[in-house]
């Protein structure tokens, strides 16, 4: 079981702040296509990965980074300045 944290836009389009999700996922990118497969709202949220960003236990990372002993992902918005 991976916690999986949404923040933003993406809580607002998913409707959850977070959730526990089981999967056979290798990389983030691959939980992202399990999750987007799940229900339109998720295939809203994920439909522009260019305009996310995504955190492994809270560490800024790729979408191809590896889950092997990931507790805990989270996706949002860019940060901006100000």
């Amino acid at each position: 079981m991976i916690d999986v944290l949404y923040f933003a836009w993406v809580r607002e389009r998913i409707g959850l702040p977070k959730e526990q999700v089981e999967t056979n996922a290798t990389t983030v990118g691959e939980l992202v296509e399990e999750l987007k497969a799940r229900e339109e709202r998720y295939e809203a949220a994920f439909a522009d990965l260019s305009a996310l960003r995504v955190a492994v236990d809270q560490d800024l990372t790729d979408f191809d980074a590896p889950l092997a002993g990931v507790r805990e992902v989270a996706f949002f918005p860019p940060m901006t300045g100000g």
